[in-house]
């Protein structure tokens, strides 16, 4: 795929939430998932090692930041980290929060529902991702002019 064909070069794929020269931060807009994130590396590589070490530590710690934002605020049963990129080969991370009472868990959220959404849980989650935003930007901020 080239980077004209590549949605994550053409589009922002989701809410922004932060953005520098390397990278951006967005909140995905999956449905049931409030709480799915993807840290886009900025250049159209496919792997994490085409990365040079100080830029894979860069992407690393931007994953760390939005991994402890959501533990910080959303207190979930469980982190999932994932770089597959099989149907778009431009690297990019999912850091996903989990809750039991999610509606795929313990499953990946790419697998069938195991229940209903639990609407009223979600909503919860919907009002602290303000909390969550905030958090991103002030550390990747703080972090990113070192690089």
């Amino acid at each position: 795929m080239t980077a004209a064909a590549c949605p994550l070069c053409t589009a922002s794929g989701g809410v922004l939430v932060f953005q520098c020269e390397k990278f951006r931060v967005i909140r995905a807009e999956e449905a049931g998932f409030p709480a799915f994130y993807r840290v886009v590396w900025s250049d159209h590589v496919a792997e994490f090692s085409d990365l040079g070490v100080e830029d894979r530590i860069l992407c690393m710690a931007a994953v760390s930041v939005v991994e402890l934002a959501l533990r910080e605020h959303l207190q979930p049963t469980k982190i999932n980290l994932a770089a597959l990129g099989n149907m778009v080969p431009h690297l990019h991370w999912h850091v996903i929060a989990r809750f039991e009472w999610d509606s795929h868990f313990p499953s990946p959220v790419w697998c069938p529902a195991q229940r209903p959404l639990h609407s009223a849980a979600l909503a919860v989650i919907q009002e602290r991702l303000g909390g969550v935003a905030l958090t991103i930007q002030r550390e990747l901020s703080a972090l990113t002019p070192a690089w």
